[in-house]
């Protein structure tokens, strides 16, 4: 059991431990945050190339650069909240992850590809024209894609479905993932 924390809002005030640290996470919620953590730092990774691609083919502004970063930044912080938060058994984390990233995220990352095999390119040539830089980018993609659709997998796990229901049944509502 986590020991008692001190309250900053309100000073001598001692909270109780954290409602759903009090059942640790199973082994499947445990993973999936892992996995998480990996297709987070995948995405900064994928980043770093294109980003490094764009200056140095000049094909991106220093605008439309920034832009990107700012979006980028946001979703791989909410990302990793959003996990943290799943991984103490919030389950409108798990939905936020699940449906913002599982789907939402997955799907921007496989329509290009899959675009260009629908207009008749084939996997051989696609593979024929990279470079060293498209390669690792491509390798990190695919990374990415699979701890996503792994992490919702085991998001969903009868094990992990128990943990969100007992978690949800111990806290209070107005306990929206605050570390304490």
């Amino acid at each position: 059991m986590n020991p008692p924390s001190i309250s900053t809002a309100v000073p001598g005030t001692v909270l109780p431990p954290h409602p759903a640290s009090a059942v640790p996470a199973p082994a499947p919620v445990r993973r999936a945050f892992a996995l998480w953590m990996i297709a987070v730092t995948a995405g900064a990774f994928e980043t770093v190339l294109a980003v490094g691609g764009m200056a140095a083919d000049g094909s991106g502004s220093a605008g439309e650069i920034g832009v990107g970063l700012t979006i980028r930044l946001t979703v791989f912080t909410l990302a990793g909240w959003c996990a943290g938060c799943m991984r103490r058994g919030h389950g409108w984390a798990r939905l936020a992850l699940a449906l913002g990233l599982g789907i939402g995220g997955t799907a921007s990352m496989v329509t290009e590809p899959l675009r260009r095999l629908a207009d008749g390119a084939s996997v051989g040539a696609l593979l024929s024209d990279i470079g060293a830089l498209d390669l690792a980018f491509a390798v990190s993609r695919t990374l990415h894609v699979l701890a996503v659709l792994t992490a919702v997998i085991l998001m969903f796990l009868p094990a992990a479905n128990a943990y969100f229901t007992s978690a949800r049944r111990s806290r209070t509502s107005a306990d929206l993932c605050t570390e304490r």
